[in-house]
């Protein structure tokens, strides 16, 4: 039997599914550093899912032998993450530099080693990991990983790549030349989609790059050379395999002969400031408005409220207890879970099956969404079983989920299990809004702000505190009927606060 490579024997973890079938995640800030000593458990890092930020722990002890991949950039679920060297393993002796190599280029070209993967297709060696969860992803409880099949394209990395020393196999298949061209000719070895779009979006062709990694695989500092030695240049349309200038004259004239200037947008002209991508949050919300918008077929109502009696009564409580009343939003979500019980249609949604026939799902309960704006975007923390708390505790975990959705910390399942939300953009000054339905829910209801208006009481004119009440449904799951009886039923509670109050 012979002895396993000092290769085979490093552990990697593999970014694990951080929850709710989130694919990817972007790296926020390492907590550790290459050569820095780990615990099982202990946290590495810092990354951004599409519904929160959170710490990852590793499920090894060792020392880290490579971060993969850079603060910002976006990990896919299932790439290597950390590469750790058990505890009792010697460092890679000079001798081993490939190895080392390998890793710099991993580090350059944020892209995988195949030192640092498992050449011989098997579980890695694993350390005994506690069992812990990470929103779904367990540390090892055994002596052994838990994927045993070889990944997609994993044959297919080796060949391109090369194979670790030992293994048997030859460093790599040549690339047959086509008929009628030098047989040395073959293709850029430029595995890293990363390096490949960098140099389709800076026009630079891969087949003109010397690659400084093993067998001539192109790494990003390749790239970035290349960049860094004509600053200024122009930004191109050539892409990888393209030919001559981006465009050619008809008259002569210099804006036909002229290539694009850099950082120009194509359709405006204009100078471009800054190109940042769609991600996190910021991209969930965009999907989720546009799914909204594309699948459901939204109506909204909306009605003035004289909320002066819910005003004063509040005042009352905070001159007789001033501590611990109520914020005028948890009467409101008081009035509102009153209110689906009586309209339980809008505390439902439509599903799709499998079979893709659609059904109206009805649950028992309500979690009321609360919009919240935060550094992120606007995210929607729920209150669990709001149908059972009274106005003061709806008041305390409003309170309670806002801070944790401003700080980050509000986890996927806080943040994607609500039935119907409750927005109140009043604090932004606004009167009133047309808002988009929180998919898949089926309902909003959003509150403009509290101002002083004249209002007509018992014939005459009086200056009233009056709001405006605006509730978008969705037409499939019920009818104008039952959204008005909703929407007056909310309105009259919070003219009446006492009496419905007494009632709940």
């Amino acid at each position: 039997m012979t002895t396993p490579t000092v290769a085979q024997q490093l552990l990697v973890f593999l970014l694990p599914d951080l929850g709710e079938g989130l694919t990817e995640a972007e790296l926020v800030s390492w907590l550790v550093a290459e050569g820095d000593a780990v615990a099982v458990d202990q946290p590495v890092a810092e990354v951004e899912t599409a519904k929160s930020v959170v710490e990852v722990p590793s499920p090894f002890a060792g020392t880290v032998a490579v971060l993969h991949g850079r603060p910002g950039e976006v990990l896919d679920v299932g790439a290597p993450f950390l590469t750790v060297r058990p505890e009792g393993m010697e460092a890679p002796a000079p001798a081993e530099e490939q190895i080392e190599d390998a890793a710099a280029g991993l580090r350059e070209d944020a892209g995988v080693p195949t030192t640092a993967t498992r050449p011989d297709d098997h579980a890695p060696t694993v350390s005994e990991g506690s069992g812990n969860v990470l929103i779904g992803y367990g540390t090892p409880g055994g002596p052994t990983g838990g994927r045993t099949r070889p990944r997609k394209g994993a044959a297919r990395r080796s060949r391109e790549v090369g194979a670790v020393p030992g293994d048997g196999q030859a460093p790599h298949a040549d690339i047959p030349a086509p008929a009628g061209e030098p047989s040395d000719r073959r293709a850029p070895l430029c595995i890293s989609p990363l390096v490949r779009k960098l140099a389709r979006d800076h026009a630079i062709r891969l087949a003109d790059v010397a690659g400084s990694g093993d067998e001539g695989l192109i790494l990003r500092r390749d790239i970035d050379a290349l960049i860094e030695a004509r600053p200024g240049a122009p930004v191109a349309a050539e892409i990888e395999g393209g030919s001559g200038p981006a465009g050619s004259a008809r008259d002569g004239s210099p804006a036909e002969t002229a290539a694009p200037a850099a950082g120009r947008d194509s359709r405006s002209g204009l100078v471009v400031l800054d190109r940042a991508p769609l991600r996190g949050v910021r991209r969930t919300i965009a999907d989720a408005m546009s799914r909204s918008r594309r699948e459901i077929p939204e109506a909204t109502v909306w009605v003035d409220v004289d909320v002066t009696a819910l005003v004063d009564l509040r005042e009352g409580l905070k001159r007789r207890t001033p501590d611990g009343v109520p914020g005028i939003l948890a009467f409101v979500a008081r009035f509102v879970v009153a209110g689906l019980a009586r309209y339980p249609e809008l505390n439902s949604r439509i599903a799709t099956g499998d079979d893709g026939s659609q059904e109206l799902v009805r649950v028992d309960g309500v979690n009321l969404g609360i919009a919240a704006q935060t550094g992120r975007g606007l995210v929607v923390p729920s209150v669990r079983r709001a149908d059972t708390m009274t106005a003061r505790e709806l008041d305390l975990e409003i309170r309670r989920l806002a801070t944790l959705a401003r700080e980050g910390k509000a986890t996927p399942s806080d943040l994607s299990s609500g039935t119907f939300t409750l927005n109140n953009y009043g604090v932004f000054g606004v009167d009133g809004s047309a808002a988009i339905i929180n998919y898949p829910e089926s309902a909003i209801l959003g509150m403009g702000r509290i101002m002083d208006r004249p209002w007509v009481v018992d014939g005459q004119l009086a200056v009233r505190k009056v709001t405006e009440l605006t509730l978008a449904f969705d037409h499939r799951v019920c009818d104008g009927g039952t959204a008005g009886g909703f929407l007056r039923f909310v309105a009259d509670a919070m003219e009446n606060p006492g009496g419905m109050l007494a009632d709940l």
